[in-house]
């Protein structure tokens, strides 16, 4: 493909604050502007040369500075929102845009799952279906078309988790290492999945900073620049018991059960490169099985072969793609339901810097960054490249 809008747009700033299970005297706008100041601290800029924010609190900071007017998204979730920023500067709608999320005391009865995974429906409350029951749903069906073992989603939850446990500033970081066999002794959750195949809950903030190409010669960082992406959504997430055949109207492959198939297809042509040329997979992680079955959606791998791919030694630190890096939501923070889906391109730019603080990948040129899953019915997709197309 030729040259496409998108790699007119780079990301120049990246913050994570602090990521803890709890942050006190934080709440999730305080949280935040801190994300927001310190990606702005990273690119070498100053508040007022943002003319475009994206996020809940966008407005707040807009204010806060006083550097409106300026061009604002009310997206909210990762990739999706970063994405609206890169076509509002390939628009020319804004020149450097910020965004920043953040959650911290809004889960506060901790002995019930996360407030943004119980929405009250009655498609589902009812019958006591939650997060971990949606994606163990899927995680079933794959094992009952292919034979996929729990012992494979077990190693990649394993190698997951061990590379948070190399991670200094991961809420778990230390809490290894761990093995197949560790994974499998801990307590069912939702079956198949275990305690250590499932995301933690936690808090902090993150934030990104984008701006035109032609601009990032007289910035503080090495830019990183946008090759493409996409996104799939087969409806709303967590009111509707995922069905693993849901869709197949414009091909038969593209079903919920692969969500994210035709975002990553998307996403490879807009940079005219193809699963061998990925360097790093900064994929999202909210249950081990999800790692196995982006890699066969995405074309990594075939139908029903991820789990011989994830224990093949392809994921783990020297492998040809090498995932989730800094632990992920298992390990690294799920700080709410906006930060979880940002944290995978920051950690993606941090690879392409050569900056990452573990499990750095040498000569990385290419990042594939992903957010959602199949029992949320939803895949974002973004490939980020240290080189301008």
């Amino acid at each position: 493909m030729g040259q496409h809008p998108f790699h007119d747009v780079a990301i120049v700033g990246i913050h994570n604050t602090e990521q803890a299970r709890v942050l006190e005297g934080h709440d999730d706008r305080s949280i935040s502007l801190q994300a927001a100041l310190g990606a702005i601290a990273d690119a070498g800029l100053e508040p007022r040369d943002v003319d475009g924010v994206i996020g809940p609190f966008g407005n707040d900071f807009l204010y806060q500075a006083r550097i409106g007017p300026a061009w604002r998204s009310l997206s909210a979730l990762g990739i999706p929102a970063l994405l609206d920023g890169v076509t509002a500067i390939a628009s020319g709608m804004a020149t450097t845009v910020l965004f920043a999320t953040g959650g911290a005391g809004t889960y506060t009865q901790r002995a019930s799952t996360a407030p943004w995974t119980r929405p009250t429906n009655e498609f589902v409350a009812a019958y006591g279906m939650y997060t971990a029951g949606e994606f163990a749903l899927m995680a079933r069906r794959h094992m009952h078309l292919h034979g996929t073992t729990a012992e494979q989603m077990a190693h990649a939850a394993a190698v997951v988790r061990n590379n948070g446990h190399a991670h200094p500033d991961a809420v778990y970081s230390g809490r290894g290492p761990f093995t197949a066999e560790d994974v499998l002794a801990s307590r069912m959750v939702a079956d198949p999945f275990h305690l250590l195949e499932c995301s933690m809950t936690s808090e902090g903030g993150a934030a990104v900073v984008l701006t035109r190409a032609d601009r990032v010669a007289d910035l503080r960082q090495r830019p990183v620049y946008v090759l493409g992406g996409g996104t799939d959504y087969y409806g709303p997430a967590y009111q509707h018991p995922p069905l693993w055949d849901l869709g197949g109207h414009r091909r038969p492959d593209l079903v919920a059960g692969y969500v994210g198939r035709r975002a990553a297809e998307e996403a490879f042509a807009c940079a005219g490169l193809g699963p061998n040329d990925v360097d790093v997979c900064e994929f999202y992680d909210p249950f081990s099985f999800e790692i196995l079955r982006q890699f066969e959606a995405f074309g990594f791998c075939g139908p029903g072969e991820g789990g011989a791919y994830v224990t093949s030694g392809a994921i783990e630190p020297g492998g040809a793609t090498p995932v989730t890096t800094d632990g992920g939501t298992m390990s690294f923070s799920h700080g709410g339901a906006a930060v979880q889906l940002l944290q995978r391109v920051i950690r993606g730019v941090e690879q392409l810097r050569g900056t990452c603080a573990s499990m750095q990948v040498e000569g990385a040129e290419v990042a594939m960054c992903t957010g959602g899953g199949s029992g949320a019915l939803f895949t974002d997709v973004v490939l980020l490249g240290r080189e301008r197309p």
